[in-house]
């Protein structure tokens, strides 16, 4: 985790004294219920609660100095806890193994940061739609292979990103459901030495469902869909951050980033205003889309349990889930403060000579006899002269002096099929697709 990149809320989820809690409420919980089953003294369960309502100090140096003995997390943390709560903790994990403690906190961690992502995509979605109804109208042009092809609105573009992202948040949703997993099965999973009521309990408590089946670990494909969501997201992140880079390039300038009073460009050029949170979410992105890769890798564990995954996971869990939290952020004020140019998207629809109205020219011709073969010959020939004069030639211009075209479409036919408008007929329905019922959504 790079604290340059890190948010409060998402980084706290994965600091130490956060998971040793989680790990304490777990034994806690399963302590109580083993309580209810007879199986250990309910004196055992209440003193473990009576400690843990004066708010205690996790004592995180403590657990490290005790680890430093025992080269077992899990066994120092129990050690630790029975120093401060007494004889009684000899009770904690009763049929019980480490895997059950680590795999339900990293559930409840995942299920949790999967909320705050799930709340930054709202914050996101909320800035796209409010740029979008603004832009909805804005003329612009869409580009195919990074050159002219017919027009767009800035708003359809907005709306595009808002209908991605909407996937995603489901998406998220679906992650979150497939991670928050449960298991309290001992050693193996065969439940020998600790009953499944005590799993139901934990999991109810902890907003988790039990594993229905665990071996000694939760099974790691949960864990690499969550991871692969996260990558899904982070790709969608760059697809915007760099269209937004694009548009932002000297020769095209319709859009950039807020400029900040004050804020420099270039250590060397003072001129410079460059797109450098977009680029910054494009790094980000390809770091999130790699901790995909070993979660994907952590499925084929040997037989019952290897730790193989354990390493991994210490990296990818808070590093995944802390920078998305991060881009998401960070994707929010770019989209929210984005500067946008109309009249430099209206130029830059202008300076092709009319190029972009082609394939319209080109049905009118068919529409009024004219073979295809032939109806493309005619107006790829003028449209290569505006072409190659980049743009300082008119293609209605040099349609209108064509015989051939002239002799199936008059002067005036032509220049409707020049009409900027014609090609926004149907942004309001394809903004209803889009946003409709979207105030009234549920989870």
């Amino acid at each position: 985790m790079v604290p340059r990149y890190a948010r409060p809320d998402m980084t706290a989820i994965w600091e130490p004294e956060a998971k040793y809690r989680i790990w304490f409420e777990i034994e806690a919980h399963a302590t109580t219920k083993l309580a209810e089953l007879g199986v250990v003294p309910e004196s055992a369960a209440k003193a473990l609660w009576d400690w843990w309502a004066t708010n205690p100090k996790i004592d995180v140096d403590a657990i490290d100095a005790i680890e430093q003995v025992t080269k077992h997390d899990v066994i120092a943390f129990l050690t630790w806890v029975a120093e401060n709560v007494g004889d009684e903790a000899r009770f904690m994990h009763q049929g019980m193994t480490s895997s059950d403690v680590l795999d339900t906190t990293l559930a409840v961690q995942l299920m949790r940061s999967a909320d705050l992502l799930i709340e930054d995509m709202d914050a996101l979605l909320e800035a796209i739609k409010r740029r979008a109804e603004e832009h909805k109208y804005t003329p612009t042009i869409g580009r195919s292979h990074g050159i002219h092809a017919e027009p767009v609105t800035f708003g359809l573009k907005l709306a595009q990103a808002y209908a991605e992202m909407l996937r995603n948040r489901e998406r998220l949703w679906d992650a979150r459901a497939e991670i928050a997993t449960c298991a309290i099965s001992g050693a193996v999973g065969t439940f020998a030495n600790v009953d499944p009521q005590v799993e139901a309990h934990v999991a109810a408590e902890m907003g988790l469902v039990p594993e229905p089946v665990s071996t000694q670990v939760i099974p790691r494909d949960r864990h690499a869909m969550f991871f692969a969501t996260l990558a899904v997201v982070a790709g969608s992140i760059e697809r915007i951050a760099v269209e937004v880079r694009h548009l932002q390039r000297t020769e095209v300038l319709e859009a950039e980033e807020y400029f900040s009073p004050g804020q420099k460009g270039s250590s060397a050029m003072p001129h410079k205003r460059n797109p450098i949170l977009t680029e910054n979410l494009t790094g980000q992105a390809r770091m999130i889309r790699a901790y995909a890769l070993p979660a994907l890798e952590n499925v084929a564990l040997w037989h019952e349990r290897d730790i193989s995954h354990s390493s991994v996971e210490r990296f990818i869990g808070p590093d995944a889930c802390i920078t998305l939290d991060f881009a998401l952020a960070r994707l929010t004020g770019v989209i929210d403060k984005l500067l946008v140019y109309p009249e430099r998207m209206q130029a830059n629809l202008d300076r092709m000579g009319g190029l972009v109205h082609s394939q319209r020219v080109l049905l009118a011709l068919t529409q009024n006899g004219v073979s295809r073969e032939d109806a493309y010959r005619l107006v790829q020939r003028n449209a290569m002269k505006v072409w190659e004069s980049d743009g300082r030639l008119s293609l209605l211009d040099l349609l209108k002096a064509d015989d051939e075209v002239t002799a199936a479409l008059s002067d005036e036919k032509l220049e409707e099929r020049f009409d900027l408008d014609y090609h926004f007929k149907h942004v309001d329905t394809i903004f209803d697709r889009v946003f409709a019922d979207t105030d009234d959504s549920d989870d």
